[in-house]
């Protein structure tokens, strides 16, 4: 592992930890002293989404977790609760024994996690994945929010 510092190949592990599904080390460079941290994760089979076009490209870890941070911008959500709904969503995917998955699965998985988390955050992502025509459809999303709200 080269330090992101100094460029150096030596360096030694400091502290080891269990995150989810990974392993997380804290290491030291031995020549400059500095201190990072690095994951260790299992290498999944490739897993392809398959757009609405019909397009298909590779499951993006770090493109999930953007669209869901977006969504999140000033609100009172955690990174690690977002981390957390990621690796979530990419277990329930990999679980699926697929090897494509359509776009939509991943969208639908993102808004009932988010809908749990923030309701605000829910209609943000809601609005730019389900395009909504026009203000009337928006209206009956929220709606739709409220008499669940309710009914629990």
């Amino acid at each position: 592992m080269k330090c992101p510092y100094c460029g150096s190949a030596d360096s030694r592990v400091i502290d080891t930890r269990e995150v989810g599904d990974a392993i997380r080390r804290r290491r030291e460079c031995q020549s400059c002293h500095q201190r990072f941290t690095t994951y260790e994760q299992i290498a999944q089979v490739n897993l392809l989404v398959v757009k609405r076009d019909g397009r298909r490209e590779p499951f993006d870890r770090q493109k999930l977790f953007e669209g869901i941070r977006r969504a999140c911008t000033k609100r009172p959500v955690s990174t690690e609760t977002i981390e957390q709904m990621v690796s979530n969503i990419e277990t329930n995917l990999y679980n699926l024994g697929k090897a494509e998955v359509p776009s939509r699965r991943i969208g639908e998985m993102v808004i009932e996690r988010l809908r749990e988390v923030d309701e605000v955050a829910y209609v943000r992502f809601a609005s730019v994945y389900r395009s909504f025509s026009d203000l009337e459809a928006l209206k009956r999303e929220v709606d739709d929010l409220m008499d669940r709200r309710h009914t629990e």
